[in-house]
C-alpha cells in the first residue's frame, strides 16, 4: 500500500488515505461505545508515541515507556468513570502514579532530569488529556451519543478541507505567516463557511442537538480548531520538524491529523456543560 501511494503526488495521497481513513474512522463510531472506545485508544496511543518521537528527535529526552502509560491509563480510567464501571475516585490513584514521574529520575543518570520530566508532563497534556476528555462530551447521562462524536468529527473534517483547498485555489493573504507560511485567510474563511453548513445539515438530518448548539459547536471547531493547528505548527517550528510523523501519507502523522481536535476537546466539554 505505501509503495502505491509513494507514486502519487500529495493531493492524491491526501484524498485517498483521506476517504479510507474517514470510512474507518465513522464505522468505529457509529457502532457502539466500545468500538469507539478502542478506535480513539489507538489514535491516543499513536499521538503519544508521535509526540515523545517528535521531541526525542529533536534532542529533548522524555521517559517514553512511562509517559505513555500514564497517558493511556489516564485515557482508560476516564472512559470507565464516564461510563460508570469506576468511581471518580480511582483519579486519585492516577495522580499518585504521575507523581512517580519525579522519583523515576532519581534512580537515573539523565543529565537534565527535570526538562525530561516536563515533557513527558507535557505529553499526557497536550495528547492524552484531550481524549480522555472527549469521552465527558460523548457519553452524556450514561448514554453513548454517536452523533456527537460524529458530528464534531464532520465539522472538523469540514474545517480542514475548506482550508485545504480554499488556501490552495483562492489564498493570497497569508493569515500567520510567522508560524505557518501556507495558511492564508482565505483558507480559513473557506473552512470556516464549509463547517457553518455542515452543521446546518447535521442539525437537519439529526435533529441530536438544536440548530444553534451545532452552530456553537462548529464555531468552536473553526476558531479553536484553527489556533490549535498553528500551536502543533509552533510546536514543530520550534523544533525544527516539518512533520509530526509519517504515519498518513499526504496528512503527516497523527498529531498533525487530530491537532484542531486536540486543542477544541477541552472548551468542546465546557461548551457542552453550559448549553
Amino acid at each position: 500500500m505505501s509503495n502505491f501511494l509513494s507514486n502519487m503526488n500529495n493531493l492524491q495521497q491526501r484524498l485517498i488515505v483521506g476517504f479510507a481513513g474517514a470510512a474507518g474512522i465513522i464505522t468505529g463510531v457509529c457502532l457502539n461505545q466500545w468500538s469507539y472506545f478502542i478506535l480513539f485508544s489507538i489514535i491516543c496511543f499513536f499521538s503519544l508515541r508521535e509526540f515523545h518521537g517528535l521531541v526525542n528527535s529533536a534532542g529533548v529526552m522524555t521517559n517514553r515507556f512511562f509517559g505513555m502509560l500514564l497517558g493511556m491509563i489516564l485515557y482508560i480510567v476516564s472512559f470507565f468513570v464516564v461510563t460508570g464501571f469506576l468511581q471518580p475516585s480511582v483519579y486519585l490513584l492516577f495522580f499518585a502514579l504521575v507523581f512517580l514521574l519525579f522519583l523515576i529520575e532519581l534512580f537515573q543518570s539523565y543529565e537534565k532530569p527535570f526538562e525530561r520530566t516536563a515533557f513527558s508532563f507535557l505529553a499526557i497534556v497536550y495528547t492524552a488529556l484531550p481524549y480522555a476528555l472527549l469521552h465527558y462530551a460523548v457519553i452524556r447521562n450514561g448514554e453513548y451519543q454517536y452523533k456527537i462524536i460524529l458530528g464534531i468529527l464532520l465539522l472538523l473534517w469540514a474545517n480542514d478541507t475548506g482550508g485545504y483547498f480554499g488556501g490552495r485555489y483562492l489564498g493570497k493573504h497569508k493569515l500567520y505567516e510567522r508560524i505557518s507560511p501556507k495558511k492564508t485567510w482565505e483558507g480559513s474563511i473557506s473552512g470556516g463557511l464549509l463547517s457553518l453548513v455542515i452543521a446546518a445539515c447535521i442539525w437537519h438530518f439529526s435533529q441530536s442537538l438544536g440548530l444553534w448548539q451545532w452552530i456553537g459547536l462548529a464555531l468552536i471547531i473553526v476558531v479553536i480548531g484553527s489556533l490549535g493547528d498553528l500551536v502543533e505548527s509552533q510546536l514543530k517550528r520550534s523544533l525544527s520538524i516539518k512533520d509530526s510523523g509519517s504515519s498518513l501519507p499526504g496528512h503527516g502523522g497523527f498529531l498533525d491529523r487530530f491537532d484542531g481536535l486536540i486543542i477544541s476537546i477541552p472548551f468542546i466539554v465546557v461548551y457542552f456543560e453550559l448549553v
